[in-house]
């Protein structure tokens, strides 16, 4: 029942300026004029030398590598010395460099709070090119407003015709009644929550989010009709609490214990408490508690995942997260004005200033101790919040707090890749650097696994093995963020 996505097409075509002309098709796909511009390495084959190669395995890195990309796949990786380097392959000298695989965000949005009246624009020209500057190769948009849209720049960028990450694209919020947004259809009843499953698993979605006011009934209908499609549901919770959700069989959840609502006292059965009183308990809990532990072995017994989204949450502690000048220079000058407002509100909120600190380093904590008990743990940015967490960027400063968490530069990069390609189901193909896998590679002028800070430092980033220069994709969205 997929329908014809006609005039979209024609809307997001106006936006791209796309060409009616294709350069030479790699491997059945062509670059349009608007894509082109971004290119800096195309060649059928293409040999990275003298490389340090971090694997996304979590294996120490290896100094002085060679990297043969032929078409879209690695064709070998290996000591710089012994390299079989096909003849007329374009070489890259790379010494000082390292590669690390593309990132896979796992809690990537396509739009952003560019008002201060709860409505949110798509950034479906910005924020693509900005996931893709920053070395996020695959993302998955977890939680869509404009789905339609969401699909379509799919289609626009699988083909060539638009320049972006690969899209796994998550359906419209699954939400009850108390929305904050008219963006999302609060579902009526456990049968409206089936048949939105239904929809939009046949128009094209992936996967769905359940969002904060969903009843018990509704998210286990969502989630029977989305596993009877092969599909899986996450999502960001009040109403339920986390060891109720991953009885009902949900498969991931959103953010980490800052949401999870079942241990403030007389929390009653699909409701959401107060923020306030949900931010006391946080600020109180004690991780080592018999029902906070129980709670973290449920989740790993039942198999459900953990979403990190650090950079969120960090604002909520007066005072960061520091502030980047690429940020600033991205965004719509009112855009811009927005969030400097809002650093300003929050620096001086008595109820942050008290509380805001303990509970971010709780969430941390928290974070390593699931891991730590054999849960899976992925990473996004979320960039909702005040504004000042853009797509890429919020990525990269995401990997930069999870070795603040306490993981290590090589574990925070390997949930950053390997853990998000094994959830999508990908890493066969993605997700680590191997021989036979997509050629989706990061470029960075340094050592992230000793200075994780070096990771703002992309230079080119390879997707299906065409290398994209940083900077360009940066400049083109100068000033726009927050508008389109």
């Amino acid at each position: 029942m997929r329908k014809s996505f006609a005039s979209m097409a024609l809307v997001l075509a106006a936006v791209f300026g796309l060409g009616i002309h294709a350069t030479r098709a790699q491997s059945n796909r062509t670059l349009s004029l608007e894509v082109q511009q971004y290119v800096r390495v195309s060649s059928p084959i293409v040999a990275l030398t003298h490389v340090r190669v971090i694997d996304g395995t979590g294996a120490e890195p290896k100094e002085n590598q060679t990297i043969v990309i032929s078409g879209e796949r690695i064709q070998s990786v290996g000591d710089a010395s012994a390299a079989n380097i096909p003849a007329g392959a374009q070489l890259l000298d790379l010494t000082g460099y390292t590669v690390i695989p593309g990132l896979v965000g796992m809690h990537d949005h396509m739009f952003y709070p560019s008002t201060r009246v709860p409505i949110y624009n798509e950034m479906a020209y910005s924020f693509p090119k900005l996931y893709l500057a920053a070395g996020v190769t695959t993302i998955r948009t977890t939680g869509a407003l404009e789905p339609y849209t969401d699909l379509e720049l799919k289609t626009l960028i699988d083909s060539g015709k638009a320049v972006g990450p690969e899209m796994y694209v998550t359906g419209p919020y699954l939400e009850g009644a108390g929305a904050y947004t008219p963006q999302m259809h609060e579902l009526k009843d456990a049968d409206d929550a089936r048949r939105t499953v239904n929809y939009w698993a046949d128009e094209g979605v992936t996967s769905f989010k359940a969002y904060m006011h969903i009843t018990h009934a509704e998210l286990a209908a969502a989630v029977d009709e989305a596993h009877k499609r092969g599909l899986k549901i996450t999502g960001h919770l009040c109403s339920i609490g986390f060891t109720e959700a991953a009885e009902i069989g949900i498969d991931d959840l959103e953010h980490g214990l800052f949401v999870d609502t079942e241990f403030v006292p007389g929390k009653a059965p699909d409701t959401c408490p107060s923020q306030a009183d949900t931010r006391k308990v946080m600020a109180d809990l004690d991780l080592t508690s018999a029902p906070v532990q129980a709670m973290i072995q449920s989740l790993v017994a039942h198999h459900v995942a953990i979403t990190s989204t650090l950079p969120v949450f960090e604002p909520s502690v007066p005072g960061r997260p520091p502030l980047d000048r690429r940020v600033l220079d991205a965004m719509l000058p009112e855009a811009q004005a927005d969030y400097l407002a809002n650093r300003v509100r929050t620096s001086t909120n008595p109820v942050l200033i008290g509380t805001g600190a303990a509970v971010f380093k709780k969430e941390l904590d928290f974070e390593r101790m699931f891991m730590k008990a054999g849960g899976t743990l992925l990473a996004g940015e979320d960039p909702t919040g005040g504004g000042g967490i853009l797509a890429g960027f919020g990525d990269q400063r995401e990997a930069e707090l999870l070795v603040e968490a306490g993981f290590t530069p090589l574990e925070a990069l390997r949930i950053y890749s390997y853990n998000g390609a094994q959830f999508l189901g990908q890493a066969e193909r993605l997700g680590t650097i191997a021989a036979g896998k997509v050629a989706d590679l990061v470029v960075i002028h340094g050592d992230p696994s000793k200075n994780i800070g070096d990771i703002e430092k992309v230079d080119v980033v390879f997707k299906d093995g065409i290398g994209y220069d940083s900077q360009k994709l940066i400049d083109a969205v100068r000033g726009s963020v927050g508008l389109h």
